[in-house]
């Protein structure tokens, strides 16, 4: 199966296992991502409906394109600019194109499991093991109670003493 996607401002054409180079995506090299924005989608000469065609993609690596070398002149008046150009680009292995929900999704649900277990477990904690949290709280309040202290000015110099004029006596 084939989709055409839109990533970065550009369209590609895309099969499983091939290899894309695009404008920089979030991510460190493995990651798996999902190319959302699915254009066209078909198998040979039969088209499929692209809302339902989802395209996962590995991670390669993050590099750096070709460089462009961008030189200014106007002649007849000593004006050169030479400068330069490598634009960061995101280089990713198509691993799927089918339909149904996307890898990626799944894994935020995967992170939010966590914070579930540990609510679970401090709500399954016996009240003995949550007086003890409580307590140190009740001194964080207490040591909140205090003023701090008072920070010192540094004294101030007193000003240099300018020397007296020399006066000539006129007897």
């Amino acid at each position: 199966m084939f989709a055409i996607v839109r990533t970065g401002g550009k369209q590609y054409r895309v099969a499983a296992g091939d290899k894309i180079a695009v404008e920089k995506l979030s991510g460190e090299a493995g990651d798996t991502i999902t190319l959302g924005d699915v254009l066209l989608a078909g198998e040979g000469d039969t088209m499929a409906d692209a809302a339902k065609v989802t395209v996962s993609a590995e991670i390669i690596a993050q590099a750096k394109s070709e460089k462009v070398v961008v030189f200014k002149k106007r002649r007849r008046h000593n004006y050169r600019r030479k400068n330069g150009h490598r634009q960061q680009m995101t280089l990713l292995r198509i691993t799927d194109v089918g339909e149904g929900k996307p890898a990626a999704k799944k894994a935020p649900a995967k992170k939010a499991a966590p914070a579930k277990q540990e609510a679970e477990a401090e709500a399954k904690a016996p009240a003995s093991e949550a007086a003890p949290k409580k307590a140190p709280a009740k001194k964080a309040d207490a040591a909140a109670d205090k003023k701090p202290a008072a920070k010192k000015t540094p004294a101030k110099k007193a000003p240099a003493k300018k020397a007296e004029p020399k006066t000539e006596d006129k007897k």
